[in-house]
């Protein structure tokens, strides 16, 4: 059985169709990647998996569990963690005040306190930075912090939504070097990602969808070299690839 599995799922908002059907499978210990242009649903369902929009059909199964019936906010507890497009920091507190709301399934203080540790082990700057006030730091920074707060739940799914959006090639880099260190450590992560060179570098298999179907899916280095995809997402053309 897989980790996490999407069953013929539709998405309505009112009379549109968001998303047309889609199913799809992330294995404990991958990297996936979803990809597509702007609009093409993938926002959509990552909000669906973290049970902030509802289906309109289909079910989605993590670990062998319907999430139907378990609300968002319950969704940490089984171990998925969310890092939504645009990072949505909360501007007005420090850096050590965002990533410790980021561990409010936890009561424990002691265990609160590890996964901070664990967080500025991987984020040095975000340690550094601590007391500063989140809305001051760089976009790259408050990428960083977005996703150390998602790891302070501990979780065993991290989904990530557009980590790269409006960041500089150098920052870009460093995020994917980041996911791939958080990867190492144990964590799978679904990733969906307007930067499909970055992604496909990244990830394992990827799918990629179109105005809410999923047109191809397949190893990712295999899509690397797949013409339509190099044409339609990698910025080449067939004149100049040989």
């Amino acid at each position: 059985m897989s980790f996490l599995v999407l069953e013929n799922v539709h998405i309505h908002y009112g009379p549109i169709e968001a998303v047309k059907g889609i199913s799809l499978h992330v294995e404990k210990g991958e990297i996936v990647a979803l990809l597509g242009a702007n609009g093409a649903g993938k926002s959509t369902l990552m909000r669906a998996i973290s049970g902030l929009v509802p289906l309109s059909q289909g079910k989605i199964v993590y670990e062998e569990r319907d999430l139907a019936s378990t609300p968002a906010y319950d969704r940490p507890r089984l171990g998925i963690a969310h890092v939504p497009e645009g990072r949505h920091v909360f501007a007005p507190l420090t850096v050590e005040e965002n990533l410790i709301l980021g561990a409010y399934i936890e009561r424990e203080r002691a265990k609160i306190r590890i996964a901070l540790e664990r967080v500025y082990d991987l984020f040095p700057r975000l340690k550094e930075r601590r007391h500063q006030l989140a809305g001051t730091l760089s976009g790259g920074e408050q990428q960083m912090l977005a996703i150390g707060r998602a790891l302070m739940s501990s979780p065993k799914l991290l989904l990530l939504d557009e980590p790269s959006l409006g960041l500089a090639p150098l920052i870009v880099k460093h995020i994917f070097e980041l996911i791939r260190d958080i990867h190492a450590q144990g964590v799978t992560v679904f990733l969906v990602e307007q930067n499909a060179r970055m992604a496909l570098k990244t990830a394992r298999r990827a799918y990629i969808i179109e105005t809410g179907r999923l047109i191809m899916e397949g190893e990712a280095r295999m899509l690397r070299h797949d013409t339509r995809v190099q044409e339609a997402y990698l910025g080449m053309n067939r004149t100049t690839h040989t």
